[in-house]
């Protein structure tokens, strides 16, 4: 219900609503309407109520909230459920749990801060309070387990669509799960699995995407940025969620029926890595090379400078020059 007044109030902003009007459209009380806005108020909403008038949402600073997010994301067919927190360690780290817990395919874990993300390599992401999108899908495809990496091109081509919607900056995709814009990292993406033999189980797909954050730290000043220090303006968190993952959903069922080879020309569209001289670094060993393109997997072909080719799983990339 509160999912629905918000919704309700977010399309007439700007105008008031009579209490009278809302009991009607949500199929309630008046009392019951009154209820709702106060729960509302309690969790930040700004909300008028001026007699013989009724209801007016005020501008929010960026209010992230379930209802925000849900009265978004009411007509998406795959992704039905939002399970919101304000504060995580790792929203990955909940996602997992909420698994074990036996959910269906199609929870969405969003956290309003995360201190202690997951990022590769063992590398943490943190998302503050009030200024980041920290979000976990839970998928559980009938895949084999060596197309799990495919589905974190899947998301960056999602990631990068949807922002380019909602806030018109382009973003460069660097191999296998960084979103750049000018250089400088706006998104990581960290997809992790279970699998039972050679079958996935299911798939979490992490995504931290700088939003409205003003200040980074010394040591990432010259390498992170946010949607905020680009397009000069605050974002609406929700509205991004939502474009993420409608973007997200007829990509992957397009992937689901057509395969990687509909996801690898619009990856390509928006990447960075190809044609660049670069170092791969994994836990096992580092080789140096051209990225000639990434084959029917999604795997990274390297070219050495013996003009062996090298098939790249994962890895850290980083650019020579």
């Amino acid at each position: 219900m509160k999912s629905k007044l918000v919704q309700l109030l977010r399309e007439n902003q700007g105008f008031f609503l009579s209490g009278e009007k809302i009991s009607i459209e949500l199929n309630c009380s008046r009392t019951a309407v009154w209820k709702h806005v106060n729960a509302l108020r309690k969790e930040g909403y700004v909300i008028e109520a001026v007699s013989n008038k009724g209801y007016q949402l005020m501008q929010n600073e960026d209010l992230l909230s379930k209802h925000a997010i849900l009265s978004r994301v009411k007509d998406n067919p795959l992704f039905h459920h939002i399970a919101f927190y304000d504060s995580v360690t790792s929203t990955n780290t909940i996602a997992h749990k909420l698994i074990n817990e036996d959910v269906k395919e199609g929870v969405v874990v969003v956290a309003d801060e995360q201190t202690a993300g997951k990022g590769r390599l063992g590398r943490k992401w943190a998302s503050p309070k009030r200024s980041a999108i920290a979000m976990s899908i839970i998928l559980k495809p009938k895949l084999d387990f060596r197309q799990a990496p495919q589905l974190t091109l899947v998301a960056a081509v999602a990631v990068t669509r949807a922002v380019k919607i909602v806030t018109g900056l382009e973003l460069e995709i660097k191999w296998p799960n960084d979103l750049l814009i000018k250089g400088k990292k706006v998104c990581g993406i960290l997809t992790e699995m279970q699998a039972d033999s050679d079958r996935i189980q299911s798939i979490i797909i992490g995504i931290g995407l700088n939003v409205n954050q003003q200040h980074f730290s010394e040591e990432l000043v010259d390498l992170a940025t946010s949607l905020q220090k680009e397009g000069d303006r605050v974002f609406d968190r929700a509205e991004l969620i939502a474009a993420i993952l409608k973007e997200f959903t007829w990509l992957y069922e397009t992937y689901i029926t057509k395969g990687f080879s509909f996801i690898k020309p619009l990856w390509e569209a928006h990447e960075i890595t190809i044609g660049k001289e670069v170092v791969a670094r994994s836990a096992s060993n580092t080789k140096t090379g051209i990225a000639i393109g990434i084959d029917e997997e999604g795997v990274l072909l390297l070219q050495d400078d013996d003009q062996d080719v090298h098939r790249i799983y994962s890895a850290d990339i980083s650019f020579e020059n």
